[in-house]
C-alpha cells in the first residue's frame, strides 16, 4: 500500500494530503462565513483541502469551541487555506503558527491571514522551532492520510502543548473519532468529548493529571 492510501479502506488520500505542489489547475474562488457575529471572506482554490467551501468539520469546531481571548502561542495543525488561523489571529495578543505540507495551501493562508491582529507564522511542519510549545492547538486532522500516519502526526504534535496546554480536534464519528478518543486516552491522553454536531465530534485534549 502507498503512502497515499487510506489504511482503513485503501482507497487513495486526496492529493492535497501529501503533495507539496499540486498538480490541479490553480482555480481560486472566495468563500463566506459568519461567526460570532463576524463576517469573514477567504480566498481558496482547486488543489487544497475543502477548496469549494468552508469544511463541515471546520465549520463544527468553531462554532463549538470559544476561540482563545487571552494572549497565547497558538497552532494550527493542517491548516489548508487559512480559516482556524483567521479567526485564532483575530486577537492582536495572539501568536498563530499554520503549518501545511501543501505549498498552494499556505499561499493562501498568507495572503487569508495578512490583515489579522495577530501575528501568523506560516509554514511547512519542519519551520516550526523545535522547542517550542504551544498553548492551544486546533485541528481538522486529515484522517485519510491512514490510521498510522495520523498516529504519528499526533505523537508529534501533541507532546508540544505547554502543561496546562489543550488541543481541540474534530473528527467524524464515522471515520472513527470515538476511536481516536480511546487511542489517546490509552496513550496517556486526558479526553473529553465536548461536543457532537452534523456527525462530528470534537475532542478536547489535554495532559492527563494524575
Amino acid at each position: 500500500m502507498s503512502d497515499s492510501q487510506n489504511q482503513s479502506g485503501g482507497q487513495p488520500a486526496p492529493d492535497h494530503y501529501f503533495t507539496a505542489s499540486p498538480a490541479s489547475e490553480d482555480r481560486e474562488r472566495s468563500i463566506r462565513f459568519t461567526l460570532d457575529g463576524k463576517d469573514y471572506e477567504l480566498a481558496t482554490s482547486s488543489g487544497v483541502f475543502s477548496g469549494s467551501r468552508l469544511d463541515l468539520g471546520t465549520s463544527v469546531l468553531l462554532n463549538k469551541v470559544v476561540p482563545p481571548s487571552e494572549p497565547g502561542v497558538f497552532l494550527d495543525l493542517g491548516c489548508g487555506y487559512g480559516p482556524i488561523s483567521t479567526v485564532l489571529a483575530g486577537s492582536g495578543d495572539a501568536e498563530v503558527w499554520a503549518v501545511d505540507v501543501n505549498e498552494r495551501a499556505l499561499d493562501l493562508t498568507r495572503r487569508n491571514t495578512a490583515r489579522c491582529e495577530g501575528a501568523v507564522h506560516v509554514g511547512r511542519p519542519e519551520d516550526v522551532p523545535e522547542d517550542l510549545e504551544f498553548d492551544e492547538i486546533w485541528s481538522n486532522p486529515p484522517i485519510k492520510i491512514g490510521k498510522e500516519s495520523l498516529h504519528d502526526l499526533l505523537r508529534t504534535w501533541l507532546p508540544r502543548l505547554k502543561p496546562e496546554g489543550v488541543a481541540w480536534l474534530v473528527v467524524s464519528k464515522h471515520l472513527g473519532g470515538d476511536s481516536l478518543a480511546k487511542w489517546l486516552v490509552e496513550g496517556g491522553w486526558e479526553v473529553d468529548k465536548h461536543a457532537s454536531a452534523k456527525g462530528y465530534r470534537v475532542l478536547k485534549v489535554c495532559r492527563y493529571e494524575a
